[in-house]
């Protein structure tokens, strides 16, 4: 018999975890210490595998199934819902790490011990003040022409054409850098 939420919010713990079955292949693991998990049994390539769909009552019994039903669809497309998930932790990981302020901090100290200290100071300053905060959180392999130069413009419009040109340059520095590492396809 399928789970409701009442059932679901009245279940209480005893002194092993407890499962309380909804269908195909979810239920509620209801721990000794009052902790409510949702998981998911299933097979592939002939082994029985669990995967956790969230926590009770942070995720509610409709979207539990629609979880279910999601990892049902990868698994008849011939995909492990786990593993499909570890992908997608892995690419957002990589992502994250790969912003344009992470790999522009990561270039200005590969290059910092070939400057003078004060021009080390004046180029990071000039990123943090006028680039981070416009781009520094996107991917750098997302980054994309118009919006480098929406940020260029935006310096131009203070007057400060040479400090545009000189950003410019940084920019496509950190750029080319992320394309020798690896983190980049072009220099936009």
């Amino acid at each position: 018999m399928p789970l409701t939420n009442l059932s679901c919010k009245n279940a209480k713990p005893g002194e092993k975890a407890l499962k309380l079955a909804d269908s195909g292949g979810l239920f509620l693991q209801v721990m000794p210490n009052g902790a409510k998990y949702w998981r998911l049994k299933y097979r592939f390539l002939g082994k029985e595998k669990l995967l956790a769909l969230g926590v009770y009552p942070d995720v509610p019994l409709e979207e539990a199934r629609e979880k279910r039903n999601h990892a049902k669809k990868l698994l008849a497309e011939g995909k492990d819902p786990g593993e499909v998930r570890k992908q997608e932790k892995l690419v957002a990981k990589v992502a994250h790490e790969n912003t344009f302020e992470n790999i522009a901090r990561e270039w200005h100290e590969s290059k910092k011990a070939l400057w003078v200290p004060s021009h080390a100071d004046r180029i990071i300053r000039r990123l943090e003040k006028d680039v981070f905060p416009k781009l520094g959180f996107r991917p750098v392999s997302e980054i994309t022409a118009p919006e480098l130069l929406a940020v260029v413009r935006q310096i131009e419009n203070r007057e400060a054409n040479d400090l545009a040109k000189r950003v410019l340059q940084n920019c496509g520095q950190v750029f080319r850098y992320a394309i020798a590492t690896g983190r980049c396809e072009g220099n936009p």
